[in-house]
């Protein structure tokens, strides 16, 4: 755990770091951008990923050959279903801290418009951010779908792959 002392050493070396609030904000503000940005990155890329291992699915199931087309549709859609759940396992991990690390950031953030309300004022004079965006509520719900995604893959995954064994018990070809 983290001493009284060594909260308030960080806390002083903050200060000497941001010469105003509107700095530490922007700091904070940028940081968020960026690890928004890199979420997105993974995102993107895990969805692209997934995208072409249904495509190869769909296609691998649809192989009618007379000589290998059973064995074919039995072998290659459950190892593209294996391959998609270890995908969908392994890119969790990123995902997750990139959100865990936007979610610090914006605490910090929220900590600071809490903390100075004048710096939370537009130059308008109204709030910056509306009721919404400045609970928890609202920016825990902008991250639900990065979140989410790899497990409803995994899911779809092991249930493409369980479907590509049963069809060939069900209904096997003679």
């Amino acid at each position: 755990m983290t001493s009284p002392e060594a909260f308030h050493e960080e806390s002083e070396q903050e200060i000497r770091i941001f010469a105003s609030a509107k700095e530490r904000l922007d700091f904070y503000r940028n940081e968020i951008h960026f690890e928004t940005t890199n979420l997105s990155s993974r995102t993107n890329a895990y969805l692209s990923a997934q995208a072409f291992l249904v495509i190869a699915y769909a296609s691998s199931m649809a192989n009618l050959n007379p000589q290998w087309g059973v064995i074919f549709t039995l072998v290659v859609p459950v190892m593209l279903a294996i391959f998609g759940v270890v995908s969908s396992l392994m890119a969790w991990p990123g995902i997750k801290a990139a959100c865990d690390i936007i979610d610090h950031w914006y605490l910090k953030q929220s900590g600071l418009l809490r903390s100075d309300p004048v710096i939370g004022q537009a130059y308008d004079d109204s709030p910056l951010f509306s009721s919404w965006e400045s609970t928890d509520i609202g920016h825990k719900t902008a991250l639900l779908f990065s979140k989410r995604t790899p497990w409803m893959f995994f899911v779809f995954w092991l249930c493409l792959g369980v479907f590509a064994v049963l069809v060939h018990f069900i209904y096997p070809v003679v």
